[in-house]
């Protein structure tokens, strides 16, 4: 009887065991009290050629992220959008979208780069059944849900957690391994009677 008691005992112990799950990490808070990813990357490359770099790859970045603006000659805004899908079993939808802002910072010798302003935006379907923003007022991500959102918005939170490593990634591999860029001189046009 005690074998078979301590076996039990043993089961539940190795049941909760697995059940609990490595807490996810989610991002940082400001002194803001925004979500924000932030990076500080030392390099050894001239300043005049990580500009061009930045300033490449956000314009490259069709998709992940529009270029707004240069703020000065060495700070660059840009602004992206993570689509955040929802999977139950097999069959996944999107179930909203994550607004944010990438900036760019350069100096001599290093670079700093940070994602902020992290807002969701929800779907729902529209009469064709596609999904569609339902508002065009985001939801910023730090606030926190009701006690029936609570599971899916650390969900969101994740997702856009896992998304921003991702991007940072990208970047700092685009910054390091680019062959050096020259900037391209204009060409001066002459203006003749001859042609």
């Amino acid at each position: 009887m005690k074998f078979v008691s301590s076996f039990i005992c043993l089961l539940c112990l190795v049941g909760l065991a697995k059940a609990q799950k490595p807490a996810e990490s989610i991002l940082p808070v400001d002194e803001h009290g925004k979500f924000i990813y932030y990076e500080v990357v030392n390099t050894k490359i001239p300043k005049d050629s990580l500009k061009i770099r930045a300033v490449g790859y956000l314009k490259k970045q069709n998709k992940e992220l529009k270029y707004k603006s240069a703020q000065g000659d060495t700070a660059f805004v840009a602004s992206g959008k993570i689509i955040i899908n929802k999977t139950l079993l097999v069959v996944g939808h999107p179930s909203g979208e994550v607004l944010f802002d990438f900036q760019v910072e350069i100096r001599d010798g290093k670079y700093r780069f940070w994602l902020t302003d992290f807002n969701f935006i929800p779907y729902q379907r529209d009469r064709y059944g596609n999904f569609v923003a339902s508002t065009s007022i985001g939801t910023p991500l730090e606030n926190e849900p009701g006690k029936l959102n609570n599971s899916q918005w650390k969900e969101y939170q994740v997702q856009t957690t896992q998304y921003a490593k991702e991007l940072a990634a990208k970047f700092k591999v685009y910054m390091a391994s680019k062959a050096p860029v020259i900037a391209p001189s204009k060409e001066k046009t002459v203006v003749k009677k001859e042609w």
